[in-house]
């Protein structure tokens, strides 16, 4: 399928049906893939093949309950572009760079073969919860996510009891606010979501700015992770700079790539965590090299997503087993017909000739 480009994103994003309440942990059925025509700017990078992707979500994720992106190929192998609906150019480039490098050049030597990986939970119910932990491949760790406008505190802490009765008293668990509470609001909602976790191991970005993280790292007992003060950040060290995190969260997408992420991590100096930006097993096998080549790793990598996921690009999805995931390159090897909208691949189309113009 030829796409022109077509000046038709209009930056909406791509919300759809709310949450599914059945789960079945395996990736089912085949991802919709359609074949675009390649821009000048990535073929003269060594490109050599272009795809959009749609894949339904099984449960509806931060607004989200369809992903969408695109996939290039190289020299190197695949690498995927996916950002979301509501990046610009401006920070949507850098998710580009990180394609163009996944499938045009190596990755750096790695020190493992493994990686161990937490669960993730969406908002809910407590049931749903404790299946998804059941059927997660065998993770000791989960990420419980909180602070969505439909889910209460109480609704919230729920969901975290049940976490930790399916995980046991040895599993991990950790929440994640996206930045949703203000500082009040965090130091109240962090000490619940402790007492009811029987202890967080930390919590992700509980508010939107480094100097509110600051404040709550200081007021309360639990670790504080940021993730968007990494990852959407004019400087992503600021935070580091500022000792308003224990960790970081790292996503090799959003940074512009495996080699810029393992060098924020370096001058950074604090402990990380390596997790999706909700993306294919293209992008997952991306952030498994990159936890692969860090000299220490103290925490389960955010990389089993994929598991939210109705399907894949790949009949080999990166899923994880025995709590692992594996690190390996991950391709294209499903049929690649002409099943994404026409319109999304418009949409895609213009949107990467944006991108491009600011590619240096």
């Amino acid at each position: 399928m030829v796409v022109r480009t077509e000046p038709t994103d209009d930056g909406r994003g791509m919300d759809g049906a709310d949450e599914s309440h059945g789960y079945d942990c395996r990736v089912s059925e085949r991802a919709s893939l359609s074949e675009i025509q390649l821009p000048p700017c990535l073929q003269i990078r060594g490109i050599d093949r272009l795809l959009v992707y749609r894949i339904e979500m099984r449960h509806r994720f931060r607004r989200i309950s369809v992903r969408d992106g695109l996939l290039l190929h190289g020299p190197a192998g695949w690498g995927e572009c996916s950002p979301f609906w509501d990046y610009g150019p401006d920070e949507s480039v850098e998710w580009l760079r990180a394609a163009i490098e996944a499938a045009c050049e190596q990755p750096p030597a790695v020190v493992r073969g493994r990686i161990p990986v937490n669960v993730t939970i969406p908002v809910v119910s407590p049931q749903t919860a404790a299946a998804l932990v059941q059927d997660s491949g065998g993770c000791r760790t989960a990420k419980v996510k909180v602070a969505d406008p439909h889910s209460a505190l109480r609704d919230d802490c729920a969901r975290v009891e049940a976490v930790r009765a399916a995980l046991g008293e040895s599993g991990r668990i950790r929440v994640d606010a996206n930045g949703a509470w203000s500082v009040e609001q965090a130091i109240e909602a962090i000490r619940e979501l402790d007492a009811a976790a029987q202890g967080l191991e930390y919590v992700e970005q509980p508010t939107g700015q480094v100097e509110g993280l600051a404040q709550v790292r200081r007021a309360v007992d639990v670790p504080v992770a940021a993730d968007e003060s990494v990852r959407r950040a004019s400087d992503p060290l600021a935070v580091a700079a500022a000792g308003a995190a224990d960790l970081l969260v790292i996503k090799a997408q959003p940074l512009g790539g495996l080699r810029r992420a393992l060098d924020v991590v370096a001058r950074a100096k604090l402990p990380v965590v390596v997790s999706s930006a909700l993306e294919t097993s293209v992008g997952l096998s991306v952030g498994a090299q990159l936890a692969a080549a860090l000299p220490r790793l103290d925490h389960a990598c955010g990389l089993a997503t994929v598991e939210l996921f109705a399907s894949d690009v790949t009949d080999r999805p990166l899923a994880p087993d025995d709590g692992c995931v594996a690190v390996r390159r991950v391709g294209v090897d499903v049929p690649v017909g002409q099943d994404v909208a026409v319109e999304l691949c418009w949409r895609w189309a213009h949107r990467l000739e944006l991108m491009c113009l600011r590619l240096q």
